[in-house]
């Protein structure tokens, strides 16, 4: 007790007014997904750096898309269905990469078959993960088989793994940070599949197809597979061929990964200052928490700053390595997403013109 009339202040109240900030901040959804994706992130840089694996940058890439998203923690069998996406998804590109592509004629037009498939999924509402990574593996793994079939089954084999190893750090993570308890039966999982044949699915799935199919034909043809990136940024753009979400959307992602190189660029810096392998993780773990302050907000342009945060984990990963460039691969890469950017506006401002979408109220 205080004798000098001050209030009396117990070690009991004291440890009480812990317990109930604690439960506070347990209790608030969106501090509990910031800290989550900050931890989740931290600790795949740690085991990617730690072991210096050869395509290290995929893990953190690869938690972060998990964790960024306000989905609830993944059930067993959801999480082996992404690890399944991935083996599928690859598992195709590589069919593709060894079988079809020694025959050009074959190639090109089953690559347009798929390509058509896969935006016509994604326009009916379909797992927008799984496209994703179909979008990567046909593309990006015939041009580096170009190269050698070892380099694609390689980079097939390294995205099956790491994304395994992204699943794991996911289910770690909703382990120690679960949602709490009253936003669990509110927390919906996406259900906007629509089954059946959609007239402006196709369509928007064909533009999106010949806005891709012509570049990635040329860039496999050319052998321009040190522009991979070019090609992969178009495929992902295409995806809403809607000219007016497009050129909104090609602005935002431009700003985005502009953002995301300008925090690399500081990133980088404070890292040649304190070369440790320590201050690489709490360096990781205060960018993600920034990041995901505003990817959990209800700001409009929110989404995109998942787009410049991987941003940053790209450019930080490939500019590590004895010889790397950060200078350099800050300009490629913000030079890339301009000209990947510039062309799906003009190509879809073509198409736009001379086919304009069906009527929307028109169903069949």
């Amino acid at each position: 007790m205080s004798t000098d009339g001050a209030f009396p202040v117990s070690v009991d109240s004291m440890a009480q007014a812990a317990q109930v900030r604690k439960a506070i901040w347990l209790d608030d959804l969106r501090s509990v997904r910031i800290v989550r994706f900050g931890l989740g992130v931290a600790l795949a840089m740690a085991i990617a750096f730690g072991f210096n694996w050869p395509l290290q940058f995929l893990l953190p890439v690869l938690t972060a898309s998990l964790l960024g998203s306000k989905q609830p923690a993944p059930t067993l069998r959801e999480g082996f269905n992404n690890i399944l996406s991935i083996v599928a998804a690859f598992g195709l590109g590589l069919t593709f990469s060894l079988f079809a592509l020694v025959y050009p004629l074959v190639y090109v037009p089953a690559l347009g078959l798929v390509l058509f498939h896969i935006y016509y999924l994604v326009n009916r509402g379909g797992a927008a993960f799984f496209a994703i990574m179909l979008l990567i593996a046909v593309l990006l793994l015939p041009m580096m088989a170009q190269q050698a079939d070892l380099l694609a089954d390689g980079i097939a084999t390294g995205f099956i793994g790491f994304g395994a190893l992204a699943v794991g750090v996911q289910w770690l993570a909703h382990a120690i940070l679960p949602d709490p308890r009253d936003s669990r039966p509110s927390a919906k999982r996406p259900g906007g599949f629509h089954p059946g044949y959609s007239a402006a699915a196709a369509h928007n799935a064909v533009k999106s197809m010949l806005v891709v199919l012509p570049v990635a034909t040329l860039f496999i043809a050319a052998h321009w597979s040190s522009q991979a990136l070019v090609i992969i940024f178009v495929a992902i753009y295409s995806v809403a061929p809607v000219l007016r979400v497009s050129k909104q959307d090609t602005l935002y992602k431009f700003l985005a990964n502009v953002l995301g190189g300008c925090a690399a660029l500081v990133f980088y810096w404070l890292l040649v200052a304190v070369p440790e392998y320590y201050f690489l993780i709490a360096l990781s773990l205060v960018s993600a928490l920034l990041f995901g302050s505003v990817m959990f907000s209800d700001k409009p342009t929110a989404p995109y700053y998942s787009s410049a945060f991987s941003t940053l984990l790209v450019l930080i990963s490939t500019s590590m390595g004895e010889g790397a460039d950060f200078g350099a691969n800050f300009w490629i890469r913000i030079g890339l997403v301009a000209i990947a950017g510039l062309y799906v506006v003009g190509a879809l401002s073509v198409l736009e013109h001379v086919w304009p979408p069906p009527d929307p109220t028109t169903r069949s």
